[in-house]
């Protein structure tokens, strides 16, 4: 399999890592890239399987969140990155949480966007969009055939250009190109049997092991997919970190609030040198 991977700035700088979800790309943190880079420093961003450049197998099969996190570590190794500061979006945290905590040497910092562990309390709720998407026939109708999540998501819940919108559309133009898009939902553990849950519970059990890190949490306090509540769970148990509330973005804080996020992630990071 092929991933498709951005790399900018000076070789020797400080690494930071973005890491995008569903149903985006690494095109999603187009403007943090330029400012990181003129900002001194080494700016990767890769897009998952099935994602963005990257190879889209057809069988879902391949795009489970244990083999999402193997590609991480794969990522990080080819790269040969360290001292990292690990950024992470919707699944980008499920992803990246989970290959962190098994490599806690390597992290240097957290900037969490608008996320999740990859777990899901016992006995939470499964709102009906969720529910529509997952069945067998009707979910593959509307993901792989309506492109619902980037129809009906993205582009509703962020104030995109055309040009942007063709951007986001042009790596999924396809029912065959769209099988993690449609995966992505189907990956929630909300049932004993997926293969997502042990996995999650292992990810949130373990994320103690991040508690000595510099964090900070940029979240758009609009989002009524992660809201208030999923930030106050995983602050909770990250433990200390810095929260700064983005008041009017919703999801996709990369969209709606770019001109806030730079100069919060550039002040922490110039502070937790």
């Amino acid at each position: 399999m092929r991933l498709h991977y951005v790399d900018e700035g000076p070789r020797d700088g400080e690494v930071v890592l973005m890491l995008h979800g569903e149903p985006t790309w690494s095109y999603l943190y187009r403007r943090l890239i330029g400012t990181l880079v003129e900002g001194g420093y080494r700016a990767v961003a890769y897009d998952q399987l099935g994602f963005g450049r990257s190879d889209k197998p057809w069988r879902q099969s391949e795009y489970e969140l244990e083999r999402h996190i193997r590609h991480l570590d794969s990522v990080v190794g080819e790269l040969a990155l360290d001292a990292i500061t690990l950024v992470v979006h919707d699944w980008g945290g499920a992803v990246g949480l989970g290959w962190a905590v098994d490599n806690v040497e390597k992290i240097k910092r957290l900037v969490l966007f608008n996320t999740f562990a990859g777990y899901v309390p016992e006995g939470a709720p499964m709102h009906r969009v969720y529910r529509a998407v997952r069945a067998p026939v009707l979910g593959a109708v509307l993901m792989r055939g309506f492109n619902l999540f980037t129809e009906r998501g993205l582009f509703r819940l962020s104030n995109l250009t055309h040009v942007e919108k063709r951007a986001y559309r042009t790596p999924h133009p396809s029912w065959n190109t769209r099988g993690a898009v449609a995966k992505a939902p189907r990956m929630i553990p909300w049932d004993d049997g997926n293969p997502s849950k042990p996995v999650g519970e292992r990810t949130w059990n373990e994320l103690g092991r991040l508690g000595g890190k510099p964090k900070l949490f940029l979240w758009g306090m609009k989002d009524p997919i992660l809201g208030e509540r999923a930030l106050d769970s995983l602050h909770r148990r990250l433990g200390q970190a810095e929260v700064r509330n983005l008041a009017t973005a919703r999801h996709f804080v990369q969209e709606d609030a770019h001109e806030e996020l730079a100069p919060h992630l550039l002040d922490f990071l110039e502070r937790t040198r």
